[in-house]
């Protein structure tokens, strides 16, 4: 269940921040009512996972998935452009991710 709690985390992490986004500097409401539900939700999920994970495991994914996400969806929904050092540290950032899921002893 860590994982799962920890991906959730993550997911909501994305969603509050395209929500921020989206809300135009909190000027609109549903987005910024989806900010602030998100926000809390990710940080639920995250003390969830934090219960069996360590710390700078669980954060660094927590905030890698939410780098990576909102790095995509910054390119597919607001047509952000990544030059190609940016996209060889997301990379690198994927790699970590990975390396982390990994190398993490249950």
């Amino acid at each position: 269940m860590k994982w799962i709690y920890l991906f959730l985390a993550g997911a909501l992490e994305i969603t509050w921040a395209v929500a921020m986004k989206k809300s135009n500097g909190f000027t609109i409401l549903i987005p910024s009512i989806i900010t602030g539900v998100g926000y809390i939700a990710s940080a639920v999920f995250l003390a969830l996972a934090l219960k069996q994970l360590p710390l700078g495991t669980a954060y660094a994914m927590w905030t890698g998935i939410g780098i990576v996400g909102t790095t995509l969806l910054g390119i597919i929904l607001f047509k952000e452009k990544l030059s190609v050092p940016q996209v060889i540290c997301v990379i690198l950032i994927v790699i970590g991710i990975a390396g982390l899921k990994i190398l993490q002893k249950e």
